[in-house]
């Protein structure tokens, strides 16, 4: 054995972990830089082939069923028609149900209860709660296929996702903010209205448009409570109408086959999907810069 044989230099724990942050952090960069790069090409395809389809006769003529030259005037209003239906019912009950199991419901089995009750209708298929619309709003208490109908199997939709984002918001909210609004004499229903929900806000808003862009691209629920057709008013705000939206019109024309253009129309439809949903991020966005600019 040579004595003389130098030790092995060993990197110090401080310098081992800056050296990993930096690793993590550029394999970070690189998974978002990815995502970014698919979303871009993704809309990127999408906008590419649909624009040359958006004009303003596309969005100002009714559809056709046999000749070419379509628009899609009452299915984008049947679309942002449906999503505000379904909102005044999801958004209140689940923004309810969700301030109920961050502050009132404890710990124990009520929670638990709730929290399994919840995660299994988010894990509902949409196809099962398309099945259970048409079974009860369309047939059991006799809607047909109506605007009212789709609206509350898509509350169904959105209500877990809007509770789980709503709890989640509020139990992020710091102790030391209740414990002063408290201290300050303020009842625990000031405290959730004063405190908790405007300092959650941007949390819940990003509950609100996930439910949202979901309802917006749903399409077996709206075939199955919703119809395919549509109404010959417009505005037709009657919620008996029949309420066939941009998403099932855009199944509807791929698969049926009976439009010359049906491939335009369908780019078109798809591309005029994603400004509505992009219009409506960016609407959202705009109302959380104006509650941050308020609450500080």
């Amino acid at each position: 054995m040579n004595l003389m044989q130098k030790p092995r230099m060993r990197m110090k724990p401080q310098a081992l972990a800056r050296w990993t942050d930096r690793i993590m952090r550029c394999v970070l960069w690189v998974i978002a830089i990815g995502f970014i790069a698919v979303l871009l090409i993704f809309v990127g395809a999408i906008l590419k082939q649909g624009w040359p389809v958006l004009n303003l006769g596309f969005f100002t003529k009714m559809p056709e069923s046999l000749d070419a030259g379509g628009g899609i005037k009452p299915e984008l209003f049947n679309s942002i028609y449906l999503v505000a239906l379904s909102l005044a019912v999801s958004l209140p009950t689940g923004i309810g149900a969700g301030i109920y199991l961050a502050e009132y419901a404890g710990q124990g089995r009520v929670l638990r209860f709730f929290r399994l009750c919840i995660e299994t209708l988010a894990g509902t298929p949409s196809i099962v709660l398309a099945l259970f619309g048409m079974i009860v709003f369309v047939q059991t208490l006799g809607w047909s296929f109506s605007l009212r109908a789709g609206a509350m199997t898509l509350a169904l939709l959105n209500i877990p996702v809007i509770t789980r984002v709503t709890e989640m918001s509020l139990r992020s909210v710091p102790p030391d903010l209740k414990e002063a609004s408290y201290g300050l004499g303020a009842t625990k229903l000031q405290t959730i209205l004063k405190v908790l929900l405007p300092y959650s806000a941007t949390g819940i808003l990003t509950g609100v448009v996930l439910a949202a862009g979901r309802a917006f691209g749903e399409s077996a629920i709206l075939v199955f409570t919703a119809g395919t057709n549509v109404s010959s008013r417009f505005p037709d705000f009657r919620l008996t109408a029949p309420g066939e939206s941009l998403a099932v019109h855009l199944w509807y024309v791929t698969s049926d086959g009976t439009l010359p253009d049906a491939r335009e129309i369908a780019a078109g439809t798809a591309a005029a999907m994603i400004l509505v949903l992009l219009i409506l991020n960016l609407g959202v966005r705009f109302i959380d810069y104006r509650i941050r600019k308020r609450t500080r």
